[in-house]
């Protein structure tokens, strides 16, 4: 039983898809509160490099979907970069064709184009505009627009989902419910990133060689973020100096100038990989409406506005674009 009114939803889970969730919800009327048991700056998503691209997501059609609804929020949250934390970068995705890209973008992606031997020295290389979020700057702003319309963050543990005291439930919780569903088929793919004093870049570039090897910088004014790792099953929260050695020398082998940058930071986030996401209705032991989303590996950021419309509108809720 629940002491809360109809309208009263709990989104459990404070990453990037649990706070948008939860703004989708709040805007549309709903009274929400989120219970995260991290704080929010405490989340994987504070340390994801969040360069808006579905990677390591599953299913691809529908993550490309979800992406694409996600675009349209992000490139209107550009025009406000220093507080929304989003920007509009240009850049290189290496081991990409153009060809594959159109077949599902096309026309959304600003300066598509294949990149020039100049810009990228790989065998394939796609130079486009994409979002680059800022996320510490973006979780704060999802936090200040989730209050705006009345919603509410509580900082707490959950053993169960059943917990939650309201009618409609909302599972956000990532790689937390490998234990809380309990679904075993969530796994760790853990990421690791240096960040380091800004040379004076102002173009990202990812990219991945024959053996899997992944390189990415992703510019922000006062600093790059560099990566990375995608170490499957791997729980260790602890940056490995060696790896952050390896990662600061294939960076700098598609940008020399990092050579030599000052480190400010090193990181680590474990993405909830699935292999699918599970965006669905369930329903509690009670009968209380339960909806899953969770799973989305490294695009969360991606994709969230997109999948936060769907997890919505599986709640009952009305009034959402698209």
């Amino acid at each position: 039983m629940t002491n809360g009114t109809r309208d009263d939803v709990v989104v459990v889970g404070g990453g990037v898809v649990g706070l948008t969730t939860a703004v989708v919800l709040a805007e549309s009327g709903r009274r929400v509160r989120v219970w995260t048991r991290d704080p929010v700056e405490r989340t994987t998503s504070a340390v994801a490099g969040a360069l808006w691209w579905p990677y390591r997501v599953e299913p691809l059609r529908a993550a490309r979907g979800w992406a694409l609804r996600s675009l349209d929020v992000y490139e209107e949250l550009a025009r406000r970069p220093e507080v929304t934390g989003v920007r509009l970068v240009e850049g290189v995705m290496g081991g990409t064709g153009l060809d594959e890209t159109r077949a599902w973008a096309a026309g959304r992606l600003r300066g598509l184009r294949v990149a020039t031997p100049e810009e990228y020295a790989g065998p394939a290389g796609l130079w486009a505009r994409l979002p680059l979020i800022d996320m510490p700057a973006h979780l704060a702003w999802l936090l200040r627009r989730l209050a705006a319309a009345g919603g509410v963050v509580q900082q707490r543990a959950v053993a169960a989902l059943a917990e939650a005291d309201a009618p409609v439930v909302v599972n956000c919780a990532g790689l937390g419910s490998r234990e809380l569903v309990p679904d075993p088929s969530v796994r760790p793919v853990r990421g690791q990133l240096v960040v380091v004093e800004n040379p004076g870049i102002r173009t990202w570039v990812v990219s991945e060689d024959a053996r899997g090897g992944l390189a990415y910088v992703l510019p922000h004014p006062d600093r790059l973020v560099l990566g990375g790792t995608s170490e499957e099953d791997a729980w260790s929260p602890v940056p490995d100096p060696a790896v952050a050695e390896a990662i600061v020398r294939r960076c700098a082998a598609l940008r020399p100038e990092i050579a030599g940058a000052r480190v400010l930071d090193h990181r680590v986030g474990l993405r909830p990989a699935r292999h699918a996401v599970r965006l669905e209705r369930d329903v509690l032991p009670d009968g209380r409406v339960l909806v899953h989303n969770y799973g989305h590996g490294g695009g969360g950021v991606t994709v969230a506005w997109g999948c936060a419309w769907e997890a919505a509108g599986l709640t009952g809720a009305v009034g959402f674009p698209g």
